[in-house]
C-alpha cells in the first residue's frame, strides 16, 4: 500500500488465474459476492448494470448490526483489462465521501495476472485505513478463490 497524493489506497496483487476470469469473478454478481467484504461480511444480494453509466447496488451484511447497501455507477467496462466505478455508501459515515474504484488487470503468463487496485480520495486518514483493511480481506479472498479456480 502506497500513498501517492491525497488520501488514496494503492495495491498490487499477483493472482493465480487469467484476466478473464478474474474479470468475472469482479463483475459477475454470484461469483462477487463469494469475496466481497470483509472477512465475517455476508452478501445478501448484488444489483448490477455492467456497463458504463450503469448502477450497482451491493447489500452488506455485518457479523453484527444491521444490513447497509453500497452504491455506485460504472465509469469504464473494459473487460478484461480494467474496470472502475464509483463508490460510495447509501447512508455514509459523516466522514465518508464519494470515491472512485479502479482495477486494471495484466496478463503475466496466461494462469496468473497481477490486479493493480487504487481507491480515493478519501476524506480522512480513519476512512482510508477502514477501506484499507476491507479491501485487504477481500482481495485475501480473491485470491484463494482464484487459487482454487486454477487448481484442476
Amino acid at each position: 500500500m502506497t500513498h501517492d497524493g491525497g488520501l488514496r489506497l494503492h495495491m498490487e496483487r499477483v493472482l493465480g488465474a487469467a484476466p478473464s476470469v478474474i474479470f468475472q469473478a469482479l463483475t459477475e454478481p454470484r461469483k462477487l459476492a463469494t469475496w466481497w467484504g470483509p472477512d465475517g461480511f455476508g452478501i445478501p444480494s448484488v444489483e448490477s448494470d455492467l456497463r458504463p453509466g450503469g448502477g450497482y447496488r451491493i447489500a452488506m451484511q455485518p457479523p453484527e448490526g444491521d444490513l447497509f447497501y453500497l452504491v455506485g455507477e460504472f465509469l469504464e467496462v473494459e473487460p478484461p483489462q480494467r474496470l472502475s466505478y464509483t463508490f460510495r455508501w447509501e447512508d455514509p459515515d459523516p466522514e465518508d465521501r464519494e470515491t472512485v474504484v479502479t482495477l486494471s488487470l495484466r496478463d503475466i503468463g496466461g494462469t496468473s495476472a497481477e490486479l493493480v487496485f487504487t481507491q480515493g480520495d478519501f476524506a480522512t486518514e480513519r476512512r482510508r485505513a477502514l477501506h484499507e483493511e476491507g479491501w485487504t480481506q477481500s482481495l485475501d479472498k480473491l485470491e484463494q478463490l482464484m487459487s482454487s479456480a486454477a487448481s484442476p
